[in-house]
């Protein structure tokens, strides 16, 4: 059996990933590929219990270190219990936020992004995606659409400021640089129908 492809969806807060990743299964399904969305932190029984940990609480619950030990060890549960098991069945895996999160978000905090890939490759036998695609849209903007969504209850992350959301967004944008073959920037600033087809336009390889 072939195995399935591994696709990531990142960006900031806002940016529309969970509504491309329900999109891009639906596409993929009308071409007859089989897909799972799934999620993180959270996308097992394991991760969803730490992604409460991590969401919830006052903004300081958690110093950056510990945020990156509490993903990595979520993020380890779900590919062993979920992500795997499905690509070696043959399906596609969608995957709202993946590891770049983690050195994007942790990264903006000082953390070392060595130090992030050396906990995914213990965790997670270092399984990175065949195509990240990083969801580009203005961090103020995404704030706007995440705190009306979330009808002002933002999560840990979503309560911090500008200063935060910019350094993670810069953060994305230095692993497109490095990682071009993997990792592609797309402008979501855009209606869902339109984003979803740049999004096609960027996987257009890895299609059968």
């Amino acid at each position: 059996m072939t195995a399935g492809r591994f696709l990531s969806l990142e960006g900031g807060e806002g940016a529309g990933k969970s509504t491309q990743a329900a999109r891009l299964a639906e596409v993929l399904a009308a071409r007859g590929i089989e897909a799972i969305v799934t999620r993180e932190p959270g996308g097992s029984e394991g991760a969803e219990g730490v992604r409460g940990l991590l969401l919830g609480g006052d903004v300081a619950r958690w110093s950056a270190h510990s945020e990156t030990l509490l993903f990595a060890a979520a993020r380890a549960d779900h590919v062993e219990k979920r992500i795997r098991p499905a690509l070696e069945s043959g399906m596609w895996v969608i995957c709202d936020r993946f590891v770049d999160s983690t050195r994007a978000y942790q990264g903006a905090q000082d953390i070392d992004d060595a130090a992030i890939l050396a906990l995914h490759a213990f965790g997670s036998k270092g399984l990175l995606p065949d195509r990240t695609l990083v969801l580009e849209i203005d961090h103020e903007a995404g704030g706007a659409r995440a705190a009306t969504r979330d009808a002002g209850a933002l999560d840990r992350f979503g309560q911090r400021g500008p200063d935060f959301h910019a350094a993670v967004a810069a953060g994305f944008r230095r692993i497109a640089e490095r990682e071009p073959e993997r990792v592609r920037l797309i402008d979501a600033d855009a209606d869902p129908a339109t984003v979803t087809d740049r999004l096609l336009e960027a996987i257009a390889d890895l299609l059968p």
